[in-house]
């Protein structure tokens, strides 16, 4: 396994990054301990240092758990946690992004993780409420304390991932090295504003759902007659000819497809290192595949054009010759513009 820059930071971690909301059994799915342990050791013995996990994740388990599995090489592994979700129903101060919530939280995941500090520390998501100074001054009050070493961001609008950075260059503040969002081949939403400002603000993007919770392996596809229909994303119509065309690809490839669709995510021109969790050893063993795969590029335009998506406005309304024409004077195409990847 190879390593990347954690965005605008020099933290090298693994090209690709352990998720463990599976380590517990308290969501009535997931891993046992000996299962999780066997993920964790799967994933360590192909080099990868990346691990991440959550305040939330099965009532607390899966910190605990990866606190244990990492201890004797704690300096090793790059350790991610999260905050603002619940940690006790019936309380609105044991959730959301102010400041009292991210000191609590905090210190709970460092009992649970049994450590001193957090590698990365995300904001799980934005809850609109709460001032992005405040956010942004306690997290870097964390960063100066020694407990956190680096931040990032998930689940979060680009306009307001944008803002807190923008601030805390301002003031002088640690900023956010790191954004986690859903994209895959079923989600590619993040296409029109989250990656394309990932990209201007050098922030690596850790996606999370690479596989759309195993959609895109084909579990869901059945003959013609039998397709599952359900009111869900991920078993819609379109849903299942994407899934049939990874497997497809993948078949053709000789390659599985969760290589396929974990791979897709990371042939970008920025950095990308998907999130791969497993509930068993096996499904993780396949995901480190992708690991040394490439995708052709031909198998890759047939990916994106059956999974392709409108943008919306104004990206597509400023990509309209019209526009063009009066925002360079009908010498669109004799300007050479070598940011043009840069903003697209």
């Amino acid at each position: 396994m190879k390593y990347k820059l954690l965005g605008n930071s020099g933290l090298r971690v693994s090209e690709l990054c352990l998720g463990t909301m599976t380590f517990g059994l308290e969501w009535g799915w997931g891993s046992d301990r000996e299962q999780s342990q066997q993920v964790f050791d799967t994933y360590a013995s192909a080099g990868g240092n990346f691990v991440d996990t959550a305040n939330r994740y099965t009532e607390g388990t899966s910190e605990k758990w990866l606190g244990e599995m990492i201890a004797s090489q704690r300096d090793h592994f790059v350790l991610a946690t999260k905050y603002a979700l619940k940690d006790l129903n019936g309380d609105p101060n044991f959730a959301g992004n102010h400041r009292k919530n991210l000191m609590r939280s905090v210190r709970q995941s460092l009992e649970r993780l049994k450590t001193e500090y957090i590698d990365l520390l995300w904001i799980h998501a934005w809850d609109f409420t709460t001032q992005p100074e405040e956010v942004m001054r306690g997290l870097d009050d964390l960063i100066s304390r020694g407990i956190v070493h680096y931040i990032g961001v998930s689940d979060t609008p680009a306009w307001m991932v944008s803002r807190c950075n923008t601030l805390a260059e301002l003031r002088g503040w640690s900023e956010f090295a790191a954004l986690q969002v859903e994209y895959n081949l079923l989600q590619r939403s993040p296409e029109a504003d989250l990656l394309p400002m990932a990209k201007a603000l050098d922030l690596a993007v850790t996606p999370w759902a690479p596989l759309a919770g195993g959609a895109l392996t084909g579990k869901y596809l059945k003959n013609d007659s039998g397709r599952v229909k359900e009111n869900s994303e991920r078993r819609s119509e379109r849903a299942l000819d994407i899934a049939a065309k990874v497997v497809e690809i993948a078949q053709k490839l000789d390659a599985s497809p969760a290589m396929v669709a974990i791979q897709w995510t990371r042939q970008r021109e920025q950095v990308i290192i998907p999130i791969i969790g497993a509930r068993i050893q096996a499904q993780l063993e396949d995901s480190l595949r992708c690991i040394g795969f490439e995708i052709p590029e031909a198998e890759m335009q047939e990916l994106n054009e059956i999974s392709k998506i409108t943008l919306g406005f104004p990206h597509e309304f400023l990509q309209t010759d019209g526009v063009h024409d009066v925002l360079f004077a009908g010498r669109y195409n004799d300007v050479i513009n070598h940011r043009k990847e840069y903003f697209r």
